[in-house]
């Protein structure tokens, strides 16, 4: 809400000669008259002020009538997004078909979903054309959507990776051509990029926004630290900062934003992009007897999951799965749903969960209202633990990648 004074000609004109011993006369009452007015208007202002900042407070999370899906803010931003939403690696142009990939972003679109994640690098690129061609055929608006992609591997040539300025530009108008967009709404920095300075890199990002071909930008898989540098290089030449990071965690990767990432969104605001709640899949319980045919580790170019996976570690970790799966049988739902579930306890703390999609998971419909304290006392492995002493705000971790 606004408040303003009208600014008359009686209160702004230049006295003329004749009119000076006129208004010295009534000077005294207009002054103090002027006066009174102005502290009126000036407790109204400071009382709206913080009744304003109150009533934002309180909205900083809603919850669909019809679908359910709760939306929060990216970070402290103003963009809202799904606390869902449907990346594209490894499966669209990949695992599965184009009629596939539309079926899901159809259940996805229609359960809430407003987030769809991509990236230039994505089969090739192929992830990208088919995102944007189920948009153009769904006639979805496109106000109605967040849509994002990432930056990095863009080709085989020196001059087609990094995040210099040349490739971040080139890069995105590729991206927004393969997906017949206008624009995105935030472009991820895919990695760090130890050949180019943050500077460049904080400039570029900017430039990108300043000329209409996104509206935010994000970092993915950068340390607190680098988070950091580049914030400060952005407040130390009036650039545009990053709004949020895109990190991997589940129950086999937690530190970094459990520990680390929550003390920059308490001091710089920038909010987290989870991904990867299955951990490729290990969570589903699908490799407890080697690695299936059609499974994301019998694929040429992930080889290193299957390597992962057979590891000793790989091992240990299915043994701490099959313990959780008794524990989520005890609590009425399946492994995955665990994972992805939606909990808050008394702290604050919260896991995300909503209309889930894909062929393996729209099971997690009807995920039973699961505390977070429940589950930790159920729970003997101690793999959830937090060390986080402070409680999450919802806008931290807004919304996570399935």
């Amino acid at each position: 809400m606004q408040v303003s004074f009208a600014c008359t000609d009686h209160g702004l004109k230049a006295p003329r000669n004749g009119e000076h011993s006129k208004q010295n006369t009534t000077s005294p009452n207009t002054t103090s008259q002027a006066r009174a007015r102005f502290r009126t208007v000036a407790l109204i202002a400071r009382s709206l002020g913080s009744l304003t900042h109150r009533y934002h407070h309180n909205l900083k999370e809603s919850t669909a009538k019809l679908t359910g899906m709760k939306y929060r803010n990216l970070g402290k931003s103003g963009l809202r997004v799904s606390c869902l939403g449907l990346g594209t690696w490894v499966t669209f142009g990949g695992q599965i078909s184009d009629e596939v990939a539309e079926q899901l972003m159809t259940i996805a679109y229609e359960s809430g979903v407003n987030l769809f994640d991509t990236a230039e690098v994505y089969s090739g690129g192929k992830a990208e054309i088919i995102l944007g061609n189920i948009i153009r055929k769904k006639c979805w608006r496109r106000s109605s959507l967040v849509i994002t992609t990432k930056l990095y591997w863009g080709g085989k040539a020196e001059t087609e990776r990094g995040l210099n300025r040349k490739h971040i530009i080139e890069g995105l108008k590729g991206s927004l051509q393969r997906m017949q967009l206008e624009y995105v709404d935030v472009v991820f920095a895919n990695r760090p990029d130890n050949n180019t300075p943050m500077e460049e890199i904080v400039r570029a990002m900017t430039h990108v926004i300043n000329q209409g071909m996104s509206m935010y930008w994000g970092t993915s898989r950068w340390s607190a630290m680098e988070i950091m540098e580049a914030y400060s290089v952005a407040r130390q030449f009036n650039l545009i900062p990053p709004v949020c990071e895109q990190a991997e965690y589940h129950f086999f990767q937690r530190d970094k934003v459990e520990t680390q990432l929550p003390e920059l969104y308490h001091k710089i605001g920038v909010g987290v992009v989870s991904w990867s709640p299955l951990a490729c899949g290990i969570i589903t319980g699908k490799y407890d007897d080697g690695v299936p045919e059609s499974s994301r580790a019998s694929m040429k170019p992930y080889q290193w999951l299957r390597e992962k996976i057979m590891s000793e570690d790989g091992r240990k970790q299915q043994a701490k799965l099959k313990e959780l799966a008794h524990i989520a049988e005890k609590l009425g739902c399946t492994l995955p749903q665990l994972a992805i579930g939606d909990s808050k306890d008394d702290s604050g703390h919260r896991l995300r969960s909503g209309s889930h999609t894909g062929e393996s998971s729209t099971q997690q419909k009807g995920l039973p209202p699961l505390g977070r304290s429940d589950f930790l006392a159920n729970c003997p492995l101690k793999v959830y633990q937090s060390s986080y002493s402070q409680p999450w705000h919802n806008n931290y971790c807004p919304t996570l990648l399935v």
